[in-house]
């Protein structure tokens, strides 16, 4: 089974250059024009996920609370440390989750649509 998170948003190519400088996900795959939507897939090469974001004339209404979370989970300190990396040297700031299991267990930040990522 492959896993796709689909999400419309006004900030595309702020999100795909997010994803890409801090999780450091790949561009597999975009399109252009299909039914007035743009789109670009990201994420992991030779995985069985990726996350789908699309833009269109139409602005995104999207409303997230303090609960809807994307969660990763490296799979090596080498690549948690990266991230943290470059959470700092693009000024990312580190968040409080109102989850108290995400606040021992993983750190807070967000995406620049204001979707909180662990």
């Amino acid at each position: 089974m492959i896993f796709r998170v689909a999400r419309h948003t006004s900030n595309i190519e702020k999100l795909s250059h997010f994803y890409s400088s801090i999780l450091g996900f790949d561009a597999l795959g975009s399109f252009k024009s299909h039914d007035n939507y743009d789109g670009v897939f990201l994420g992991k090469r030779n995985e069985n996920w990726h996350l789908e974001f699309t833009q269109s004339n139409e602005a995104s209404k999207a409303v997230f609370d303090d609960d809807d979370i994307l969660v990763f989970y490296p799979t090596s300190q080498s690549e948690y440390d990266q991230i943290l990396e470059n959470l700092k040297h693009h000024k990312v700031p580190i968040l409080e989750p109102k989850n108290p299991y995400w606040i021992t267990n993983g750190i807070c930040f967000e995406d620049c649509d204001h979707h909180k990522i662990i």
